[in-house]
């Protein structure tokens, strides 16, 4: 591993007392007995002492509900209790304010654009709650929602939230058997579903795909259409449905909300698994366990203030959305888009992060590199003197990543490339906005995570690759899988590798400043010869070519029919009007050679028009892979772009 020579940016000392982390190690010292030393001497009094780091998080980031005598009982991976008498109502922390500041700012690309108080955002949940209770939904019962990144979108989950009914959602252009592949296994009562929406300056519409989605889900009682590119639609054809004012309307004078008090573990989401290998999971996550853990990543790890403005690029399809909403529980503004990144001439986002002051900006990694191969360049066009952070994460952020931001967009900023995933709604390594950032360096592991990197033989290792685990319960592990009744299904997602041990699946090393560099996920990890690879290992370099766009990466059986071996076999996706040729192919190689090693360079580099990816943006390794080797996809539904696979067979390149 490279040693970098100096950091790509310190906080100032300013920054670093005035951060929200430093406010909390002076009161967890205070009241707790933390040691008052540096990240790594708090970071080990939070995973050996989890019982005081979790109390003293609730009580700095005040928490409304009761905690309860006990934090933790069963202390067992799977299977552990966390504040096991504590009641709290996840909606009335996140709707604490009642003023006039803004509460929720939204752009729907260049078309639409409203914002929402904090009082009248209240009101509205007010509203669609008690809507909801006229409805007969029940705490435990499911309501679903396919629906763009509106504010309609907030004021339901939040009001679903507050009577102590569950959520899920999904974005609109999931197709119709992607929604019954989800919502079909957990039968919600209620469906909020939107009439279409923009992207790219076209506006689809999505009536259509809404009949077949509820002719095929028997459980819906109650349809709501929420009115995005119509004011108004003929629902006749359509079973049990009405447009979103109207189920409102009975209620729009009762502006009390029917907060029910819940226990810590009482189920909050449904979030699922990427399905490209199989029908979803669906990972359940609990109301106090997904509070608690996102107030202390806002807070200690990214450094949200209450006023902030905070913006992360996402659909209802990616757990950043749920990220996202939680920072209401900090007082912080929402700032929410809809539509391309890419709309307009390009700009549209940091037009926004501009026009709105945003303090946090968060995207994923394939977007930063995008915007430097488009040659955006937001510090020489845009104001953004508010930005004090970016968040990245989807992807490993690469060497080059770090360097864009910082040349192209902002210079004094605390870039954080987190990582966690669906499976926490969260992070197990993130940003410390009072540390330094290397380059190519994911900044800590998170407080209260007990995280290691453990080689194959269950060891911990420090600067070698291995597996990312983490070794003690956490509040915001799932409470466990939808329809997994003796918990078969979780504990062989996270707990088989390494018994009573969360293993993630990621390939990672931890580095010698206390932060990880992350080389892709394992079960896609190449092993040539043997030898294990990461996978961003060989994008990080390959993406650094003006010539390709992007690039995915397979370990090929070889010989064909043979399990013996693999060769690495390179795809990629290049810019308009250029061709793969044996110059362009040396250059690859060379680059892979000179800059990891001989045993990346791959065995056959091959040009596709485009690359398969899922909903959220990741590349998929896997699905490709095993077109390659002539094996099904099982749910192609999960994919953007599923028509991309078809490249990728029986390709004549492979046979030699």
């Amino acid at each position: 591993m490279t040693k970098p020579l100096k950091p790509l940016w310190a906080p100032s000392a300013e920054r670093v007392a005035n951060a929200r982390l430093t406010a909390f190690r002076t009161f967890a010292e205070e009241r707790y007995g933390a040691p008052g030393g540096n990240y790594a001497e708090l970071h080990a009094w939070s995973v050996n002492q989890r019982e005081a780091f979790w109390s003293a998080v609730w009580e700095f980031c005040s928490v409304l509900g009761d905690p309860g005598g006990t934090v933790l009982e069963q202390d067992t991976m799977p299977g552990a209790k966390w504040f096991p008498q504590a009641r709290l109502n996840f909606a009335r922390n996140l709707l604490r304010r009642r003023d006039s500041g803004d509460a929720l700012v939204f752009w729907g690309e260049d078309k639409v654009k409203t914002r929402m108080s904090h009082a009248d955002l209240h009101r509205a949940v007010a509203h669609f709650a008690h809507a909801l209770k006229a409805a007969g939904v029940q705490p435990g019962e499911r309501v679903a929602a396919w629906l763009p990144n509106l504010p309609e979108s907030i004021v339901a989950m939040l009001a679903v939230a507050s009577i102590g009914a569950v959520w899920s959602s999904a974005s609109p252009d999931f197709g119709v058997q992607g929604v019954l592949d989800r919502f079909g296994q957990i039968e919600p009562k209620v469906l909020i579903a939107v009439d279409g929406y923009h992207y790219s300056g076209k506006r689809i519409d999505n009536m259509g795909k809404l009949a077949e989605v509820i002719d095929k889900l028997p459980s819906v009682e109650q349809l709501i259409v929420v009115p995005y590119i119509h004011a108004e639609h003929d629902l006749s054809a359509l079973r049990d449905a009405q447009m979103w004012a109207d189920f409102i309307a009975p209620h729009r004078f009762q502006n009390d909300i029917p907060f029910v008090a819940l226990p810590f573990d009482h189920p909050l989401y449904i979030l699922f698994s990427s399905g490209t290998t199989g029908v979803p999971k669906c990972i359940v996550h609990s109301a106090g366990g997904v509070l608690l853990q996102h107030l202390k990543e806002h807070q200690l790890h990214t450094d949200i203030h209450e006023g902030d403005r905070l913006f992360y690029f996402t659909t209802l399809g990616w757990m950043m959305w749920n990220w996202l909403v939680s920072g209401l529980a900090s007082g912080a503004t929402l700032l929410l888009y809809d539509g391309s990144p890419f709309a307009g001439d390009g700009k549209i986002l940091w037009d926004f992060a501009q026009t709105e002051r945003c303090t946090h900006f968060g995207t994923s990694a394939k977007y930063l590199d995008a915007a430097a191969k488009a040659g955006l360049r937001p510090r020489d066009t845009h104001d953004l003197g508010a930005l004090r952070a970016i968040m990245s994460t989807g992807s490993p952020l690469v060497d080059e990543g770090f360097d864009y931001v910082y040349d192209a967009i902002k210079f004094d900023l605390c870039l954080a490339s987190i990582s966690g995933g669906t499976d926490i709604v969260s992070c197990f390594v993130l940003g410390n906005p009072t540390a330094p950032v290397w380059r190519g360096e994911i900044q800590c592991k998170g407080l209260g995570i007990a995280v290691e990197v453990w080689d194959e033989t269950g060891l911990p290792v420090k600067g070698d690759k291995g597996e990312l685990v983490c070794t003690k319960a956490f509040p915001c592990m799932p409470i466990g899988f939808w329809n997994d009744p003796d918990g078969a299904k979780y504990r062989a997602a996270y707990f088989e590798r390494f018994p009573g041990v969360w293993c993630h699946g990621d390939f990672c090393a931890e580095t010698e400043h206390g932060g990880l560099i992350i080389y892709g996920r394992s079960d896609a990890t190449l092993n040539p010869g043997g030898v294990r690879i990461g996978t961003a290992e060989i994008y990080r370099q390959v993406e650094r070519l003006p010539e390709v766009i992007e690039s995915l990466v397979i370990g090929q059986n070889w010989p064909p029919g043979s399990y013996a071996d693999v060769r690495v076999v390179l795809f990629v996706k290049l810019a308009d009007g250029i061709e793969l040729d044996e110059a362009l192919t040396d250059r690859i190689k060379r680059a892979i050679r000179e800059n990891a090693s001989p045993r990346h360079v791959p065995a056959k580099i091959v040009q596709v028009r485009d690359i398969p990816r899922t909903k959220s943006g990741k590349i998929v390794e896997l699905a490709v892979r095993n077109i390659v080797h002539g094996e099904a996809v099982k749910n192609v539904e999960a994919l953007a772009n599923p028509e991309a696979l078809e490249q990728f067979r029986a390709r004549a390149e492979l046979n030699s």
